[in-house]
C-alpha cells in the first residue's frame, strides 16, 4: 500500500487476516478509529489504519485485552511512548499464562489419575443410581466393587 492509497474493509481484512465484522467491532469499541468514507459511503482505510489493525491483531494474539490495547494506543495517540505500560501489561500476561499452565498441569494430573482409576473399575449396571462411578468424588463410590481385586478408588490412587 502506498502513501495516500486507501483500501476498503475487505482488502484490509485480507491484508491483515481479520474478517470485516471484527474490524467493524474494533471500530465500535474504540480500538480503531472510524475510517474516512468514500463519496459512495465505503470505508476507506489508510496505511496508518492498516498498521494499527496489525498491532491490535498481534496484541490480541498475545492475549492482551481490548482495554489494555486501547490504553496502549491512547498513549501513542497522545504522543507518549507506551513502552513502560506495555512492560507492565506483559508482566501481568506472563503471570496469568503461568498460572493457567499450572492449572492445566493440575487438570492433566487429575485426568491421568481418573484414567488409571477407570481402567480398574468394572462397568456399572443400568439400574445403578449414579451416572458413572468413575467421575464420582473420592469416597462417594463405596458401592463400586472390583470383584477381581477388591480395590477402592482410594487404593488405586496410591
Amino acid at each position: 500500500m502506498t502513501k495516500g492509497q486507501v483500501m476498503r474493509i475487505g482488502e484490509v481484512g485480507t491484508a491483515v487476516g481479520v474478517d470485516p465484522p471484527t474490524i467493524r467491532y474494533y471500530e465500535s469499541v474504540g480500538v480503531l478509529p472510524e475510517p474516512e468514507r468514500t463519496a459512495s459511503g465505503y470505508r476507506a482505510y489508510s496505511a496508518a489504519d492498516v498498521e494499527r489493525l496489525r498491532f491490535v491483531t498481534l496484541a490480541r494474539s498475545l492475549g492482551l485485552g481490548l482495554d489494555d490495547i486501547r490504553d496502549i494506543l491512547g498513549l501513542r495517540d497522545r504522543g507518549e511512548a507506551p513502552c513502560g505500560y506495555v512492560r507492565g501489561v506483559l508482566d501481568q500476561q506472563v503471570d496469568a499464562v503461568t498460572e493457567r499452565i499450572n492449572q492445566l498441569e493440575a487438570l492433566s494430573d487429575e485426568l491421568l489419575r481418573l484414567q488409571r482409576l477407570a481402567r480398574t473399575l468394572p462397568d456399572i449396571t443400568a439400574d445403578d443410581p449414579c451416572v458413572c462411578h468413575i467421575l464420582q468424588p473420592a469416597g462417594g463410590i463405596d458401592h463400586v466393587r472390583d470383584n477381581s481385586a477388591n480395590l477402592t478408588p482410594m487404593e488405586v490412587m496410591d
